[in-house]
């Protein structure tokens, strides 16, 4: 045999919170401020567009670091690395 449930003493039911909260549920599909919230999802505020702006000016860093790699690799090698150490080799 079970032992009995004791009463919640808050009076809060969790079972009920979560009919409730469910996006299916018809207190959900009538809530009068669901029209209202939808703003904070759409447009400029959308998930995509908060991350582009959390991270500003990354994309262009990245590019011009990459060149810049480049170009000192391609452009910039040092000449006269081999110059001066004849044939006995480094001391």
């Amino acid at each position: 045999m079970a032992p009995p449930s004791r009463p919640n003493l808050t009076g809060f039911d969790i079972r009920k919170l979560a009919a409730a909260s469910s996006p299916s549920s018809l207190k959900s599909l009538k809530d009068p401020w669901h029209r209202m919230e939808e703003w904070r999802y759409t447009g400029p505020f959308t998930r995509w567009n908060r991350f582009k702006g959390a991270f500003p000016g990354l994309g262009i860093a990245t590019v011009a670091f990459t060149f810049y790699c480049g170009f000192e690799y391609f452009f910039l090698q040092d000449k006269h690395h081999d110059e001066g150490h004849g044939a006995e080799g480094h001391h």
